[in-house]
């Protein structure tokens, strides 16, 4: 199991690139009242967690260009 101060980092580290995870996800909001299927709600995860990986890959490789 891992340490609770890599747990919380890495948590940190989700948090601090959600908002360029969504903007690259591009994943539109649902309107009010309407409610995702199982399907669709599969598809935007799979969506968001290609989103972060490229997200954390563009990241680090801006810090260590400069």
């Amino acid at each position: 199991m891992a340490e609770p101060t890599d747990l919380q980092r890495n948590y940190r580290e989700f948090i601090d690139l959600l908002p360029l995870t969504l903007n690259l996800a591009g994943l539109p909001h649902s309107p009010a009242g309407v409610y995702f299927t199982e399907d669709q709600i599969m598809a935007r995860v799979f969506t968001m967690k290609h989103a972060y990986k490229a997200a954390r890959s563009l990241v680090r490789e801006c810090i260590k260009s400069n």
